[in-house]
């Protein structure tokens, strides 16, 4: 039995095997729970390049509805930072626990309205309108789910040497989502076959639901972190954490923001864009590529933890700085590959691509999570990794598709991943590192106002 009274310091009294048994079950809900919230966000990310062209904005040319698709699709990441900011601030005043129930509730319920949007041939361009509201109110959830994952499975750990592996495990929840998104829409291609356009990608959001009650049945079992649990037996709860942590640490805020560039504009062209490039220039298989990318994703499941546990061992920065040079020269192979229009070249172009991302994905989670003190983790976090979201991972599929549209060549699009991964290897190397430190107490205690709750 767990005794929750608060001992010294103001932490729960657990007993060792009580404490090995909450951090598996934190670790477990959060890998579980973004899980869920990936595949409800790229489940948009497939259709978007597959199916919303043609059914909500039929009369436009091919290319310039892919242009409009995808500018709906890139409202998800503009609300992200929206998300960040309203469950950041909730997140550090009322727990980590709570609010990721919020976060997976407003994600599904958005997610499985999708698959009952009327087209352009019912209703006109409110079909649109409608798909555009609730991608934002995606946007809002995912924004809010990740620096939550995040801590409750960091905060958990007792040890400074294991902090990466620990929290690149709800970093797994990607290409965990990744893969089952272009799982159900591969078996759903295949069953609905001509009648995918009709019926057959409105199934996959509406079985979101099934996966929605699972992540809630099994994150309203854990206890909240020891580390926010503290905060709250010593009164150290701010009352305007965003506010706070942009006054105290805005150069880790846009440091993380910039860092992600590198790791998450080139992922959404290698996963997102690359159905719009290949099917309709290249005219590849739309199951080819889908194949190809579920593969990506197995291969995700083994270098995303495998790079957390490189970063314990040599430092969250070397590794992360890896990937982002790795990034940086990929582009140009990574299309050098594809345009060759052999089909293993094709398909080893996209198996490949993930790898550099995951080398900086891995680590990623407690590289920025680090950078901030306890009492502002989840604002500071959430807002410095969904920042990102503007200018990196929302514009990155209509850069591409407008820099292709413009030029009529892939090449500007891997000058514009070249660009993104020289981004992040200077952010990163400016960020602190706090590999081997203590992260449970305040950074800077001449710093810390102790308010009441």
């Amino acid at each position: 039995m767990v005794d929750l009274a608060p001992a010294a310091g103001g932490l729960p009294v657990l007993s060792e095997s009580e404490h090995r048994a909450q951090l598996r079950r934190a670790v477990v809900a959060s890998t579980i729970g973004t899980t869920i919230e990936w595949y409800d966000f790229f489940l948009y990310s497939i259709v978007t390049g597959l199916v919303f062209a043609k059914l909500f904005f039929p009369h436009s040319d091919p290319l310039v509805g892919t242009l409009e698709a995808f500018g709906i699709y890139a409202v998800g990441f503009i609300a992200r930072p929206v998300g960040a900011a309203i469950f950041g601030h909730f997140g550090d005043r009322i727990g980590r626990k709570a609010t990721l129930i919020a976060t997976l509730m407003l994600m599904g319920i958005a997610t499985f309205l999708v698959g009952l949007v009327p087209t352009y041939a019912s209703v006109g361009i409110w079909g649109a309108i409608i798909l555009t509201i609730l991608r934002f109110i995606q946007g809002v959830g995912v924004g809010g789910e990740w620096g939550g994952s995040v801590l409750l499975s960091m905060e958990w750990a007792r040890t400074n040497q294991h902090r990466g592996f620990i929290a690149s495990w709800p970093q797994w929840g990607v290409p965990a989502g990744l893969f089952i998104s272009n799982l159900i829409v591969l078996i759903f291609s295949a069953i609905a076959g001509d009648a995918f356009l009709t019926w057959g990608w409105r199934v996959p959001f509406l079985l979101s639901i099934v996966l929605v009650a699972i992540g809630l049945w099994i994150r309203l079992g854990i206890l909240e972190t020891p580390v926010f649990q503290r905060l709250l037996n010593e009164k150290r709860i701010e009352k305007a954490p965003m506010i706070e942590v942009f006054r105290r640490q805005p150069g880790e805020i846009f440091l993380s923001a910039f860092a992600r560039m590198g790791e998450q504009a080139p992922f959404y062209i290698f996963t997102a864009f690359v159905f719009s490039y290949g099917v309709n220039t290249l005219h590849v298989s739309r199951d080819f590529l889908l194949i190809a990318v579920l593969v990506a994703a197995v291969v995700s499941f083994f270098t995303v933890p495998f790079a957390g546990h490189l970063s314990d061992r040599f430092g969250r920065k070397r590794i992360y700085i890896l990937g982002a040079a790795v990034t940086a020269v990929f582009g140009w192979i990574y299309f050098a590959m594809l345009n060759t229009v052999v089909p293993f070249w094709v398909f080893l172009a996209v198996v490949l691509s993930l790898i550099p991302h995951d080398l900086m994905y891995g680590p990623q989670a407690a590289l920025i999570a680090e950078s901030f003190t306890p009492r502002l983790r989840y604002s500071g976090a959430s807002i410095g990794y969904q920042l990102a979201s503007i200018i990196a991972g929302g514009p990155a599929p209509l850069i591409a598709a407008a820099l292709f549209a413009a030029y009529r060549s892939p090449w500007p699009i891997a000058i514009f991943i070249s660009v993104c991964g020289v981004i992040s290897v200077v952010a990163a190397a400016l960020l602190k590192d706090y590999t081997n430190k203590d992260i449970h107490d305040e950074y800077d205690d001449t710093v810390i106002v102790k308010r009441a709750v």
